[in-house]
């Protein structure tokens, strides 16, 4: 009777370990953790280097590796396409959350794409890199295959190589060609052979122009040396005659802004002689009406004497009619 608690826990401890263990996997099954795929890339230049067992990548973390690498020859057009098939496998992506699409549908929505690129440059080894690029056209190449095509974008190489097929090389041999026959004409032509005469003539006329330079400097030395002494010293005297200068003109100020005090004081007297309600004025026109009847007397004696000069004896007479 004591074992039988010890079955029922040892029981209940195992459908508990199967239910949990149970509840793992379906979790795993449905975020698609530990989840392999096949997928397919399809490369237009050269794969050498890349072997079957080839990493693929994702920035760096190992997500699958070539399972397959084959070429197709498409008649139509003429051109030939290197297909790489490779197992993606999911279990080094951490998915967060529940996506209804595939994993890789999913990064191939958000710009993953494929590149080849060197393991090391002494092997020349070459894996499959995965990274997102999500400005670059999404190229898709029409083949036959069961599995879902990664994008791919070419190498900086392989931009490198097509550009330089680009050019036009017999143009750029023509140009060159060109430039090679112009310089050609340059240096055999008489200008440029009468250069290193030019040149030569060019440092005489130099060499003349210093020593020319030379004496003059050794000519006007001196007499700069004097105009510069003198120029110290009426510096100096200016220095010294500057202050006295300026004490006179401030004495020469002051006695012209007593003279124009007193100028307004004489201006302010004269305004007060000219006033309409002045004394001064009043007696001045006073004596102006005396001095006109006195004149106009002195007409009327000169005017009688003119008739009768005999009045400053006799005496005036009557008005002649």
């Amino acid at each position: 009777m004591r074992e039988n608690p010890n079955t029922v826990a040892i029981g209940a401890f195992v459908v508990g370990a199967l239910l949990i263990a149970i509840a793992t996997l379906i979790f795993l099954m449905g975020s698609g953790f530990g989840k392999k795929e096949t997928v397919v890339m399809v490369f237009s230049g050269s794969v050498k280097g890349l072997n079957v067992g080839a990493p693929l990548a994702l920035r760096g973390v190992q997500v699958g590796k070539v399972t397959k690498i084959e070429l197709q020859l498409n008649s139509d057009q003429d051109n030939i396409i290197m297909m790489v098939e490779a197992v993606f496998d999911e279990k080094n992506i951490r998915r967060k959350g529940y996506g209804d699409v595939e994993l890789s549908e999913e990064l191939i929505s958000r710009g993953l794409r494929a590149q080849l690129n060197s393991q090391s440059l002494l092997t020349g080894l070459l894996y499959v890199e995965l990274d997102f690029h999500p400005n670059s056209p999404l190229h898709l190449v029409d083949i036959n295959s069961p599995y879902i095509q990664l994008p791919t974008i070419p190498t900086s190489l392989e931009r490198i190589t097509k550009k330089l097929q680009d050019i036009n090389i017999s143009k750029v041999a023509g140009q060159l060609e060109s430039i090679g026959d112009g310089i050609d004409q340059f240096v055999t032509s008489k200008s440029f052979q009468d250069l290193p005469d030019n040149v030569t003539s060019t440092m005489d006329s130099l060499r003349e122009l210093s020593a020319q330079l030379q004496e003059q400097l050794a000519t006007t030395g001196p007499k700069l040396d004097t105009v510069l002494d003198e120029t110290a010293e009426t510096v100096a005297t200016a220095n010294t005659e500057l202050p006295k200068m300026a004490t006179l003109v401030e004495e020469d100020l002051r006695t012209l802004n007593k003279a124009i005090s007193a100028v307004e004081q004489s201006m302010t007297n004269v305004d007060e002689l000219v006033s309409p309600d002045s004394a001064t004025l009043y007696q001045l026109n006073n004596a102006l009406q005396e001095m006109t009847r006195a004149g106009r007397a002195l007409q009327s004696l000169a005017s009688t004497l003119e008739q009768q000069p005999e009045a400053l004896i006799r005496g005036k007479r009557g008005t002649i009619k």
